[in-house]
């Protein structure tokens, strides 16, 4: 097909270009005639012909004797009143005074010779791309000033190129058909053993090496032909060890927990597997060695190594730690390198929570420590010590033993809920009684501070839940105590309550100081304090809503801030009604 659109493509173009160029020459001929038998006619060489329409036009009656002289010329001039006509005007108006075409002269135009010979010139400038030709000369007598303009609308040359044009026409049609045919013919002797050799490639790409090609010729086809065959053979024997080793690969690749990507020596990737693109996370395979791994060590360092040595590094990946490891391959051409990965995320992840578990339980129990002792040797260095005073300093002491007494039980419960030890006692209980039994526990604290506590519940249409009451009145007084001590004195805490389908819920609203929303996913965070200063003031140890939340986790419920308005912080607890079946939970 595409051999024959070429012959065509070929056949239209020769031809079109020598029909333009026919046309083009066609024209310019008749124009240069047109312009030759006007200066034959009143050009040097007929100057007593020019000089006698000069003498005509001085007489008297000097229009008709100009007449009559051009119409005994009219052979000379072409003139054929059809296409070429002769026109007397006005030098001095450009109005037509007579002619040989009446009819026409009330449309002739002042063209650039017309214009030229009533400024006393010969206007005889040619335009190819004009659909006239035009000649004018001015003929001055005494009192009298004519123009002789000569006009041909070029009827004869348009039609000749008509004629002309149908004639190419039908010889490109011709020259189409058989065009078509000899390069059809042509094309299938080509082709025919190019198909058969496609067919064979396209079995051997399907991986049917069983039937060779027939070699039919000698030619270069022929040869490659016999080429292929043979290439066929050994691709086959290649193949099926290839197969072998790559089914070994394939299995331990794609189960490996570590990632793997191979690169060739241009640091384009090979082969990697699935471990790896999830711990790149990105499309791997379409990356290559610099996109990926040249800040930690280059390609050209690596290709240099010899067994066994290797290169060691570690990447942050969107807040995962990649370990990994680079050792070349292929080492009789030292181009391919591969990339051991390791995902260490969890064990940082655990040494800094260890780092920062350590730290936070060494500040919190230093600064107590550091109060007790300077308290006691105070009281052991002073002997004249007021008894009021020596009283206040161990109230302090006692009240620091308190408080790393408690961060020291809070400690250990948050080890036996991570540890699973922390045994629930699954009941049956009503839920809005726990909700009452915590608010009359605190009514008094919140009266002491001016506090104003609103019940915004129904205890009857609270229904009963499943769950350890103990634990849960736990989370529901570490909440509402929170809301208590860090709103300013004479505010509101307002405890809401509901139930649905299949959940209950409590909410505590205070117009207290607030927590900051970019501080919302931190808040349960062990020892994570969103006013540092104020919650030691308030006694609070950084561990109360990380037990909160454990338990309600345990329970399969949910707790957090959750949007309102206005100032202050909505805490909201939501439980499942019931839980998993519990031993004893039927007799209770």
């Amino acid at each position: 097909m595409k051999l024959v659109l070429i012959m065509l493509l070929l056949i239209t173009s020769l031809m079109t270009i020598v029909g333009a160029f026919l046309m083009t020459s066609i024209t310019s001929f008749y124009i240069d005639q047109f312009y030759e038998q006007m200066s034959g006619t009143f050009g040097n060489d007929r100057a007593s012909f020019y000089q006698a329409l000069r003498s005509e036009a001085a007489g008297e009656d000097g229009l008709q004797r100009v007449r009559q002289m051009l119409e005994a010329n009219a052979g000379a001039l072409g003139i054929d009143a059809r296409s070429r006509n002769y026109y007397i005007l006005d030098g001095n108006s450009g109005a037509v005074l007579t002619g040989s075409d009446e009819e026409g002269a009330g449309q002739l135009v002042q063209t650039a010779n017309l214009m030229a010979a009533r400024n006393g010139e010969v206007g005889d400038d040619s335009d190819i791309t004009a659909n006239y030709m035009d000649f004018a000369i001015p003929i001055k007598g005494d009192d009298s000033f004519f123009i002789i303009y000569i006009y041909d609308n070029r009827d004869a040359v348009s039609d000749l190129n008509a004629q002309l044009f149908m004639i190419i026409v039908q010889a490109l049609l011709v020259g189409l058909l058989i065009s078509v045919l000899l390069s059809f013919l042509l094309s299938k002797t080509m082709t025919t053993p190019i198909e058969k050799l496609t067919e064979g490639a396209e079995r051997v790409a399907a991986g049917d090496f069983s039937n060779a090609i027939t070699v039919e010729s000698s030619d270069e086809i022929g040869v490659l032909t016999t080429t292929f065959n043979d290439m066929a053979a050994v691709l086959e024997e290649t193949l099926a060890a290839v197969e072998t080793e790559r089914n070994k690969l394939d299995t331990l690749f794609l189960h490996m927990t570590d990632g793997v990507v191979a690169f060739a020596g241009d640091g384009t990737i090979v082969h990697c597997n699935p471990a790896a693109s999830a711990m790149l996370e990105s499309a791997v395979e379409v990356m290559d060695y610099d996109s990926l791994f040249a800040g930690l060590c280059p390609l050209s360092e690596l290709r240099a190594l010899r067994r066994p040595d290797f290169r060691a590094a570690e990447m942050n990946i969107h807040e995962k730690y990649i370990e990994i490891y680079f050792a070349p391959f292929d080492q009789d051409s030292g181009s391919g390198v591969m990339a051991v990965l390791h995902d260490i995320t969890a064990q940082r992840k655990n040494e800094e929570m260890r780092k920062e578990f350590v730290a936070n339980v060494s500040h919190e129990l230093r600064t107590p420590l550091t109060n007790v002792r300077s308290y006691a040797e105070t009281i052991r260095d002073s002997y004249d010590i007021p008894r009021e005073m020596e009283n206040g300093f161990l109230d302090i002491i006692i009240g620091e033993t308190d408080r790393m007494t408690h961060i020291v039980q809070d400690l250990l419960t948050l080890s036996r809920l991570d540890s699973g030890r922390a045994e629930l006692k699954m009941l049956r209980f009503p839920f809005g009684d726990a909700i009452e039994s915590v608010c009359r526990a605190v009514e008094l604290e919140a009266q002491r501070r001016g506090h104003t506590l609103v019940r915004s519940y129904d205890i009857g249409e609270l229904p009963m839940i499943v769950g350890d009451r103990n634990r849960l009145e736990q989370v529901m007084m570490n909440v509402i105590g929170n809301a208590i001590k860090y709103t300013p004195d004479g505010g509101t805490i307002r405890v809401s309550a509901g139930s649905g389908a299949s959940k209950v819920w409590m909410e505590v609203l205070d117009n207290g100081i607030g927590i900051p929303r970019q501080d919302w996913n931190r808040i349960f965070d062990r020892f994570y304090r969103v006013d540092k200063a104020r919650s030691r003031e308030s006694g609070g140890t950084g561990l109360g809503l990380s037990i909160a939340r454990e338990i309600v986790l345990r329970h399969g419920g949910t707790i957090g801030p959750v949007e309102h308005e206005g100032k202050g912080t909505t805490i909201r607890i939501t439980l499942p009604i019931r839980q998993a079946a519990q031993a004893g939970e039927h007799h209770e």
